[in-house]
């Protein structure tokens, strides 16, 4: 399977999922801290993927998304953005709207 399958196939899996380095119990960087931290705030459950543990994904994903850092949150499979715009939108109530809605979405 190649990279491009791998990715569609993950965001067709999970309504919620954040691109990241780490994990949101163990972030690798301060940007990643702080969405994860955002949407963990959001207390609905989402998937993560650390894109450090490959290379390939990590490469693949900024070509497949048009968007060159870390960490991307993407809700039902659309690219919502990078860290500054996620902490925008759950200063501003957006991101909480968001992610529960795709949640309750993904249950029915």
């Amino acid at each position: 399977m190649d990279i491009n399958e791998t990715i569609k196939n993950q965001l067709a899996e999970n309504p919620i999922i954040l691109y990241m380095k780490g994990s949101p119990q163990a972030p690798q960087c301060g940007f990643s801290a702080k969405t994860s931290q955002a949407l963990m705030a959001c207390g609905e459950r989402f998937a993560f993927v650390n894109i450090l543990d490959n290379q390939e994904l990590r490469e693949g994903l900024k070509v497949y998304s048009s968007w060159p850092t870390y960490p991307q949150l993407y809700v039902n499979g659309e690219l919502v953005g990078g860290c500054d715009i996620i902490m925008e939108m759950s200063e501003n109530g957006e991101l909480a709207a968001l992610v529960k809605e795709a949640a309750k979405q993904a249950e029915a």
